[in-house]
């Protein structure tokens, strides 16, 4: 399965995106199903994830403003990110994690750049 995203750019402070991730088919038995974002000299850090049980798990610098979301029918999922902010700069992956011992999985996507101007 690959992982495609979407929808990034160059935005003004306050402004709003909203990133796609597109599989190229079904996870079966996943784990979760998240967004991740990398700043220039920083680690990857979790953005946004949905766990199989329908939990889901938002940064605290994100809570409030952006929110995920899956289309299992159209085997995609989304990020929307309001009220951006110049911190918020990184690129932006989406990773599909789970299965079962021995055919476990963890796919990424290449990544799409949020660029918020300061």
């Amino acid at each position: 399965v690959q992982l495609v995203e979407s929808g990034g750019g160059s935005v003004q402070p306050g402004e709003s995106l909203r990133l796609s991730c597109q599989a190229s088919g079904n996870t079966f038995k996943f784990k979760s199903k998240g967004w991740y974002r990398q700043a220039p000299g920083k680690q990857r850090e979790l953005v946004a994830v949905i766990r199989n049980s329908g939990d889901t798990d938002i940064a605290d610098s994100v809570k409030g403003r952006f929110s995920i979301s899956l289309d299992d029918d159209k085997y995609a999922m989304y990020l929307q990110m309001n009220s951006l902010q110049p911190e918020d700069t990184a690129i932006y992956y989406c990773r599909i994690e789970g299965g079962e011992v021995p055919f476990l999985y963890d796919y990424w996507g290449l990544g799409t750049q949020v660029t918020v101007f300061s």
